[in-house]
């Protein structure tokens, strides 16, 4: 658990394959359930889910080639665990399935493939995209744990800077 909580905390570890499909998204009442920035998690009752995104620049090389991505200013990488609630408080990653897409504020739906990676107790959903200087992606992640019916959704926004500062 301890690794688990070092590696979702220390900039995840990997990424999958990226599609992007320039689709028009109504965003103009996307603001009301999004989570703000600074959270990284959601609690569903016996669940908690964990998010998080980046530029995949700021994996270590190490990283990077161990888990085949690419580090990149122009690419953001999304991560999401899927935990289950213990009696005594703790949390153990579990299984499911978790799609997610972004949509970015002129309306462009940017869809993504996950890919699931394990190490050790920690259970990964990763996935990658291209992004631009300034961008603001909202995220949409639908996360259903293994031997649960419905998914638990989940909306977060997140800004990237891909230009030396």
């Amino acid at each position: 658990m301890v690794k688990s909580m070092r590696l979702l905390a220390s900039l995840v570890l990997t990424a999958g394959m990226a599609a992007c499909e320039p689709t028009t998204v109504d965003v103009t009442s996307t603001d009301a359930d999004v989570l703000p920035a600074t959270e990284s998690s959601k609690d569903f009752g016996d669940y908690v889910v964990f998010f998080n995104a980046l530029n995949t620049d700021q994996l270590t090389p190490d990283i990077a080639r161990e888990y085949g991505i690419v580090r990149s200013k122009s690419r953001a990488m999304l991560n999401i665990s899927i935990h289950r609630k213990s009696d005594n408080g703790q949390t153990e990653a579990v299984t499911g399935r978790v799609l997610a897409s972004a949509t970015n504020l002129n309306g462009q739906l940017k869809s993504m493939t996950l890919r699931e990676v394990r190490e050790e107790a920690a259970i990964y959903y990763i996935g990658e995209l291209a992004i631009t200087d300034g961008e603001v992606l909202i995220y949409t992640v639908d996360a259903t744990p293994a031997n649960v019916d419905s998914p638990f959704t989940l909306r977060f926004k997140k800004q990237f800077f891909v230009e030396e500062g």
